[in-house]
């Protein structure tokens, strides 16, 4: 692979913290659309999977100058660590390429049947995005029956994590070559997260297409992305007017 070419897409995401209520709709729409599995138990956090989880902050101040906000922590999808090495942290630490950044669409995907759960990758990712699968999968019944089947369900012992619904790109793809297409128009592939969100906080489109949302709201003033100073270039970006909510993003995790 060589490092940081692009062919003109850069898939990433916009999420606006002001807007956010922390209604959860989108963690829940992403277990739903990706066949998270769960436990009878889920009150052992260290080993429950949440691949987009939402953090509660505050500013740390009393009544009535306490503020209180929600932020929504999917995979960040980076594109690179600390020069010499041009890829995310996770993707150069796996033994066996089972993690990798997509040079086409700029996600960053995880191949569950080449993953041998050594989890180097959950070490490497600043962003705490990374599961481990500690039992089979398990649904009540009659669960079973409406897993998405686009999405392969995990098994022990391997790592998973948010794909920003790829298996939806390759829908959208597969909709637009019968069309007589080869480029996506905006709109033809948002993840299950972004289009559940009832408050519309979260944009997602090409970060290169200057025309389009998401690259405009990138762009403004508020933005802000998660630990910077670590220089991963995440791909999730998030706005917010508060100062003490992006002071926050170097410690949010």
């Amino acid at each position: 692979m060589s490092g940081n070419k692009s062919s003109g897409v850069r898939y990433g995401m916009v999420i606006d913290v002001d807007k956010c209520t922390g209604c959860m709709a989108c963690s829940v729409a992403c277990q739903q659309e990706n066949n998270v599995s769960f436990r009878e138990d889920e009150t052992d956090k260290l080993r429950s999977i949440t691949w987009l989880e939402v953090f509660y902050l505050d500013n740390g101040k009393p009544y009535p100058e306490h503020r209180k906000a929600y932020m929504p922590r999917p995979c960040q999808h980076c594109d690179s660590s600390h020069h010499p090495y041009p890829y995310p942290p996770c993707t150069f630490v796996c033994p066996v390429n089972a993690t990798h950044r997509d040079e086409e669409t700029g996600l960053v995907n995880h191949i569950p049947v080449r993953c041998i759960g050594c989890r180097y990758c959950i070490s490497a990712c600043s962003y705490h995005a990374r599961y481990f699968n500690w039992w089979d999968p398990k649904w009540p019944e009659p669960m079973e029956e409406m897993l998405t089947p686009d999405v392969s369900t995990r098994m022990r012992g391997v790592v998973e994590k948010c794909t920003m619904c790829i298996h939806r790109l390759q829908r959208a793809k597969d909709r637009a070559y019968m069309d007589g297409r080869r480029e996506l128009e905006e709109g033809e592939y948002v993840p299950a997260c972004v289009e559940s969100c009832p408050a519309k906080a979260m944009t997602f489109g090409n970060l290169l297409d200057s025309h389009s949302e998401v690259a405009k709201l990138a762009k403004s003033r508020n933005a802000f992305r998660l630990l910077e100073k670590l220089k991963t270039k995440p791909k999730v970006y998030y706005l917010s007017s508060q100062d003490w909510i992006r002071k926050l993003a170097d410690n949010v995790v």
